[in-house]
């Protein structure tokens, strides 16, 4: 992604403008620090996730971690193939 200086985006903000909204977005910095991105409208931005939206409404069994445990050692060690 194209990073320009703060005085750049300043001078040529059209420009720059005109260029994201063609799908070229850019990154103004000041001192060589992000300051902001510049994406156009249309562009979905990634969503951040969201911990603990289904809390409550599914359940672990206390025994996950040892759940089929011998099935799946007899299948590793070979028995029970047909």
């Amino acid at each position: 992604m194209k990073t320009v200086s703060l005085r750049e985006a300043e001078a040529d903000l059209s420009r720059l403008i005109e260029a994201a909204s063609r799908g070229e977005p850019f990154v103004i910095a000041e001192n060589g620090r992000p300051l902001v991105r510049v994406v156009p409208a249309e562009t979905e931005l990634r969503r951040t996730r969201r911990l603990g939206f289904l809390a409550g409404q599914i359940s672990v069994p206390d025994d996950f971690d040892t759940m089929f445990q011998d099935e799946i050692i007899r299948l590793f060690e070979g028995e029970g193939e047909t």
